[in-house]
């Protein structure tokens, strides 16, 4: 993890035991900077210990690895978000362990912070399934770093290419067909068609491939038979080589092999192939289920760990009627909102009620004007410019601060009128 060196500053608005909060919250992501708001809201003191100093929007993350948004867009301080809340104070650590009995946090630089109520929402990260070499030479594409990664690793490239430091084909694989690696794809190959022509020649691109690999038969697998069809067919439209049916036996730093024998080039490998749960559920001890995920009750409560919430992508959750819950940042947002619903419940002796979830339905881009979308429990059907708009506007709703809503306002339409790339991508040296 990136920091883990607490920071003290504003602890005396919190009284005199800085390391004590009515309720912490491990996770700065939708899920706890929604609980910590809400909470605060009400004046509960929130503990917020995140190992990041931002909040980060995860599904614009390929939009940042393919320069289409600058990080500041994806991004923003999570004391900015606090910004005059003296109720919420931020910890910038490495979270090392949790007590969920004791509601405990123990952080890398030996600080421990008790409380009341503790909310995990510690995230996930990527899922390798024991993929030989994947984890090694494979880029995943959860977190702002993995973003900038990739999209250093792809521009330098291009310009290895470019001076004639590599004379060969350069293919991009993209690994898994739901909504991350279906826009992932569609963007790599939005940026072979129109920017490398443009930036670098059309000869460079004309050496550029981008694929998409899936081992189930189709492409966004959790979405209607009309949706699939439309995805897969603008991506091979667009130049994307699908390949689909077929699971992943190997990646290496030059191909990734298929499990039927075949062999694609990659010169670059996008690991989108699913996520697993924080390795703090496993090591606190909390019950698992699928994905690694506590499988909490309809009031987001672990069983048997009273006072203790897991949320987002921490989280299997089931609403009120008991149907199982998606894994996405609407979701989240709401189950953090629910949580600190429950918890001021629980501080003021009332019984906690069983998650309402309102279903949004599911949406991805699939490039300039081209999307999918499902709206609603009832999945009214969209594709084309409609959905694309559709996303526009659900995206735009969901970003963090109106400085980052004004950014990508801007920035959209700029972009996908003039494919223009003017954000600068800082390499990263790779743990």
């Amino acid at each position: 993890m990136a920091k883990d060196s607490a920071d003290r500053s504003g602890a005396d608005s919190h009284g005199p035991d800085s390391h004590s909060a009515d309720v912490i919250v491990v996770g700065g992501g939708f899920a706890g900077v929604t609980a910590a708001r809400e909470l605060a809201r009400k004046g509960v003191r929130v503990l917020l210990i995140d190992r990041n100093p931002y909040h980060q929007f995860q599904p614009l993350l390929y939009q940042a690895a393919t320069v289409q948004l600058g990080v500041s867009e994806v991004a923003r301080p999570l004391r900015d978000i606090f910004r005059g809340e003296r109720k919420v104070r931020v910890v910038v650590a490495e979270v090392t362990g949790v007590d969920p009995r004791a509601k405990t946090v123990t952080t890398a630089d030996g600080g421990t912070y008790s409380a009341g109520h503790l909310v995990i929402a510690a995230g996930a990260e990527a899922n390798f399934f024991n993929t030989p070499g994947a984890e090694e030479n494979g880029f995943p594409l959860y977190s702002v770093e993995d973003a900038v990664d990739l999209g250093s690793a792809f521009v330098a490239a291009l310009d290895e290419a470019d001076r004639g430091a590599y004379d060969g084909e350069l293919h991009v694989v993209v690994i898994g067909g739901g909504p991350t690696g279906v826009e992932t794809a569609g963007a790599v190959a939005e940026t072979i068609k129109y920017v490398i022509p443009d930036y670098f020649s059309p000869e460079l691109a004309g050496r550029c491939h981008a694929h998409l690999v899936d081992m189930l038969p189709n492409v966004l697998n959790a979405f209607a038979d009309r949706s699939k069809e439309y995805a897969q067919r603008n991506l091979e439209r667009m130049g994307v080589q699908v390949h689909l049916g077929v699971g992943v036996s190997e990646v290496t730093r030059e191909k990734v092999v298929l499990a039927d024998g075949t062999e694609i080039p990659a010169r670059i490998t996008v690991w989108a192939g699913g996520l697993k749960a924080s390795p703090l559920i496993a090591a606190a001890g909390l019950p698992q289920g699928r994905g690694g995920r506590v499988d909490v009750d309809p009031d987001l409560t672990v069983p048997g760990f009273e006072g203790v919430y897991v949320l987002g992508d921490a989280a299997n959750m089931t609403d009120a009627r008991g149907d199982r819950l998606p894994q996405l940042g609407s979701c989240a947002q709401q189950a953090g909102k629910w949580a600190a619903r429950n918890i001021l419940a629980d501080r003021a002796g009332r019984p906690r009620e069983p998650f309402k979830y309102v279903d949004k339905g599911y949406m991805a881009m699939v490039g300039r004007g081209s999307a999918v979308a499902e709206i609603g429990r009832k999945r009214m059907l969209m594709t084309g410019p409609l959905a694309f708009l559709a996303w526009l506007g659900v995206h735009v709703v969901l970003l963090s601060g109106g400085l980052q809503k004004l950014r990508a306002l801007v920035s959209w339409p700029s972009g996908f009128i003039s494919h223009r790339r003017s954000y600068v991508l800082l390499p990263r040296e790779r743990s």
